[in-house]
């Protein structure tokens, strides 16, 4: 069951979300998640931070306590739903609100439906990403959030046609 699960969730970090993949060239129109990210991997290789990290697949669950050799790896689920893509240039909508900023959009190409950054104090207290995936075969619907120091997050539902529905949880929890 271990095995499974461990292969499930290697599986689903390393997966990538159907979208544009072009390189980024010029100004970024939209915050820069990618760049938020990987200073944020650097900066966990140096603390070398322990993590209590739950797994939950469906209704199985495993949990270690463990230290992460590669955080950028860890963490490319966020980059993943990087928000810059120059094919979704103009897509986004900015709503702000105080110390939170919410990039919106209700394309259907886009599969990243909003980027919530919230601010405490001037610096980034949490992220939170919704994304949504619907075709005729395969729906699948994801929240990712990140509280730098405190604990990163990864809920995933997803469902193909004729297969049950899956669902993933995944919490990272810094000590």
């Amino acid at each position: 069951m271990r095995k499974l699960l461990f292969l499930l969730l290697i599986f689903f970090l390393s997966a990538c979300h159907p979208g544009a993949q072009k390189e980024r060239s010029g100004v970024l129109q939209y915050f820069d998640l990618k760049d938020y990210i990987a200073e944020e991997s650097k900066r966990l290789k140096g603390l070398n931070p322990y993590i209590d990290k739950y797994v939950e697949v469906n209704k199985s669950s495993e949990h270690k306590k463990l230290k992460i050799a590669d955080w950028q790896k860890e963490l490319s689920v966020f980059t993943d739903a990087d928000i810059n893509k120059s094919a979704w240039q103009g897509l986004f909508q900015l709503k702000e609100s105080g110390d939170w900023k919410t990039y919106l959009s209700d394309n259907d190409k886009v599969p990243v439906k909003s980027l919530t950054i919230q601010y405490k104090n001037g610096k980034i207290y949490g992220l939170r990403i919704l994304i949504s995936t619907v075709n005729s075969l395969y729906t699948s619907n994801d929240t990712l959030s990140y509280f730098p120091d405190s604990l990163y997050e990864v809920k995933k539902t997803q469902h193909i046609k004729l297969l049950n529905e899956k669902k993933y949880h995944i919490t990272g929890k810094f000590n």
